[in-house]
């Protein structure tokens, strides 16, 4: 037994309170080290001749990498106190006991020597809002998705769609076009609008405030934003904005008045200045911006009054307009205690609303419930994109790598990651995939049927191509003809599935299953196992499923009758979405 790759510690990473006072415990030991852990754990208190009443519990293998794998337990605690260790035995029977004191002997065990939870408080719990966890998400870059008033065109704009689009271009996309056109997202299925900034700014895209407290004119009216929302509920659509706080744009009237007055400006600790030459003002003064951009002048979150107006400009949209919740942009590079007091303020406002950050590495440190919801899952992009478009890996090293993203969060964490396949900071997915349609649909299917909470990037569903910003942000196409049919039915179809099928939604525990040619994944509940399997290799391959049931393919909507250990063949290209009850 390799005992020093053995790791656990009550963080809620490992060990995540959930609801209905019960714990998730997670387990990382050696790959093809352990046989079997079984948990020992009881309450502290609770004695019986002298002896502490200790219940055991096997923990399930869920996962495994090339060096780790990882076991879970799901254990209740009516008392609300816990104390745990584990009990490990290997391929030769061999046992040992892990505690919160390293290795000790099981036989003169004590809770003392255990992990602890000393009291499971409610408030120690995610409140994460549960209507996430049902809701597929529609990115919708407003200035490029549809014209429905060229009355707020702003100078210069060009005929809609009529050519690829250059970093400073304007085609006149606004509330009135998403309104005219909202039921194409009703047909979809689509049950959330994730919008891109609205608020005044400079550019096309809105990621340079001028004023925070202001719609863009460009986009109407802020009685149209009020008309939008209501009718985007109406339909059953929440709506999320789509917040700039780690950043101004240049024309922000408070950086402009310290350009104006330099040092005497009541608004220089706003920002991040510090001593230089700052040469299209003249002013002796240099400050720090997002990613070197001169016109994205950094905002200083630790100044009280900056934290104070930030937090206010959040309310009022919030209570004004009633949104269902905040995309955070550049998260990372504000501090946390700022976001701290965003989830706070916010959550007093509007206790169901759901707070997104855009982190695109290991986000555990804003995830621990105080501050984000959930954040953009782009190692889940990443990780689909080197398997299918790219083919830079295995099937089996995505499975490792996929395994690794799913250890990498508390439990109750995952439900609540965006997922995503392409993005306004990314090229589209079906240029990605070579314009190739069969790898196009194993990317949704793959999205749609993994956990999380999917975003759909606008125009993806008709097949828009396009490379890296500006190109990825092109004019949707409203000449249904150019469509491609086949690619938005299977995209409707597939939400449909995953709208209808409880497991799909966050409602199974996830595993996967290790193939040399296939990725292979299931989502199990009580009664009922759904497994996804793709095959993206240039062969046929076979897998054989050992659990008894009635077995349905979902995809053919066809039942397959009951069956034990259930045979599937898939040619290149070739997907299955199988469900078996007991």
């Amino acid at each position: 037994m390799e005992k020093s790759a053995v790791f656990h510690e009550t963080t809620k990473k490992y060990a995540c309170v959930c609801a209905n006072e019960t714990i998730v415990l997670r387990l990382k030991t050696k790959v093809n080290d352990i046989h079997s852990v079984n948990v020992i754990y009881g309450d502290p208190y609770e004695w019986k001749d002298k002896k502490w009443k200790a219940s055991e519990q096997l923990m399930e293998l869920i996962g495994e990498t090339d060096v780790h794998q990882f076991w879970e337990a799901r254990i209740a605690i009516p008392s609300k106190r816990l104390r745990y260790g584990f009990e490990l035995i290997d391929f030769e029977n061999e046992s040992a006991f892990y505690s919160e004191k390293g290795w000790i002997d099981k036989c003169q065990m004590d809770p003392s020597d255990c992990f602890c939870f000393p009291y499971i408080h409610s408030s120690e719990q995610h409140d994460s809002p549960e209507w996430v966890k049902k809701t597929v998400w529609y990115q919708l870059f407003l200035e490029r998705f549809a014209n429905g008033d060229e009355l707020n065109d702003p100078p210069g704009t060009l005929p809609w769609g009529s050519r690829r689009p250059k970093a400073n271009d304007f085609f006149g996309g606004d509330l009135a076009g998403a309104l005219q056109h909202m039921d194409h997202l009703v047909q979809l299925g689509i049950t959330g609008i994730y919008l891109t900034p609205i608020f005044e700014a400079t550019s096309n895209h809105k990621y340079d405030t001028i004023d925070y407290k202001s719609l863009d004119p460009a986009f109407g009216s802020t009685s149209t934003l009020k008309s939008f929302i209501s009718a985007c509920h109406e339909k059953g659509i929440r709506v999320m904005f789509d917040a700039v706080f780690n950043h101004s744009g240049i024309l922000f009237a408070q950086f402009q008045d310290v350009l104006e007055k330099g040092n005497s400006s009541l608004y220089k600790d706003w920002f991040h200045f510090t001593e230089g030459s700052l040469q299209q003002s003249g002013q002796s003064l240099t400050y720090e911006t997002f990613a070197f951009v001169e016109t994205m002048p950094k905002l200083n979150t630790k100044n009280h009054e900056v934290k104070t107006y930030l937090l206010d400009v959040a309310a009022y949209w919030t209570k004004e307009f009633g949104i269902d919740g905040w995309r955070l942009d550049v998260a990372n590079e504000v501090d946390h205690a700022f976001w701290k007091a965003f989830r706070h303020n916010m959550r007093a406002i509007n206790p169901d609303l759901y707070i997104l950050g855009e982190v695109w590495h290991d986000s555990s440190p804003w995830l621990d419930g105080d501050e984000f919801d959930g954040v953009m899952n782009y190692p889940f992009l990443s990780n689909a994109l080197d398997l299918f478009a790219r083919k830079s890996i295995t099937p089996l090293q995505f499975t490792e790598r996929m395994v690794s993203l799913q250890t990498m969060y508390p439990h109750t964490v995952t439900a609540h990651l965006l997922t995503l396949v392409g993005s306004h900071d990314t090229p589209r997915i079906k240029t990605e995939c070579g314009n190739d349609a069969a790898v196009a649909r194993l990317v949704f299917t793959l999205l749609f049927t993994y956990p999380g909470t999917p975003c759909l990037y606008y125009g993806d569903e008709i097949g828009l191509t396009g490379g890296m910003d500006p190109d990825c942000r092109q004019c949707m196409e409203w000449d249904e003809e150019t469509w491609d049919r086949t690619l938005l039915d299977d995209i409707r179809m597939l939400i449909q599935l995953r709208n209808q099928e409880s497991l799909l939604h966050n409602e199974g525990q996830l595993r996967w299953h290790r193939h040399n040619s296939l990725v292979c994944f299931s989502l199990e509940g009580t009664k009922e196992t759904i497994y996804v399997v793709l095959n993206p290799t240039e062969e046929q391959a076979m897998t054989t499923f050992e659990q008894e049931g009635n077995w349905e393919d979902l995809l053919q909507n066809s039942a397959l009758g009951h069956k034990k250990n259930l045979q599937l063949a898939l040619l290149p290209g070739e997907r299955a979405v199988l469900k078996v009850s007991q």
